[in-house]
């Protein structure tokens, strides 16, 4: 699985006009799953991302977590993390998981959210959404799941 985590001021995804999902201070994660993710890949992702210390403390040093300051998280579906762009120019996306496998997957990580202590808002997998987001920092971290521990 592969994560784009950003720390946000507030970031909200609209669909058909309407917010799906709004939060303030925390985590905007686009989320890509792949042909080879598994369950295991979505704890291991889940539990590294909403354990990141990277808000700043009063000394200016990212040091807290999504807890010490209150924050909350906002999963997106993105299926185009796993997009190649080697030949041509338009992207391919064969490297993405088929919908079959993708859905369970990000609906998984989303339940492993909510056991850790943040229940996500959410898009919706496949839907055409608008994502908003006040990038606080900015700080932006690509996360793959298999190049955790």
């Amino acid at each position: 699985m592969r994560a784009v985590l950003t720390r946000v001021a507030s970031a909200s995804v609209i669909i058909d006009g309407k917010v799906n999902g709004k939060i303030g201070r925390g985590f905007l994660i686009l989320l890509g799953v792949g042909p080879e993710d598994t369950k295991a890949d979505a704890t291991k992702l889940a539990e590294k991302l909403l354990s990141l210390r990277i808000f700043c403390d009063e000394a200016g040093k990212m040091n807290l977590g999504l807890e010490a300051v209150g924050g909350r998280v906002l999963v997106v579906s993105q299926f185009t993390l796993y997009g190649s762009v080697r030949k041509g120019r338009r992207p391919s996306f064969t490297g993405a998981a088929d919908p079959s496998r993708a859905i369970p997957l990000y609906e998984f990580f989303l339940s492993e959210c909510a056991r850790l202590g943040y229940p996500p808002q959410h898009g919706e997998f496949g839907a055409d959404m608008q994502v908003e987001s006040v990038n606080d920092g900015p700080v932006t971290l690509v996360v793959d799941s298999a190049e955790l521990a």
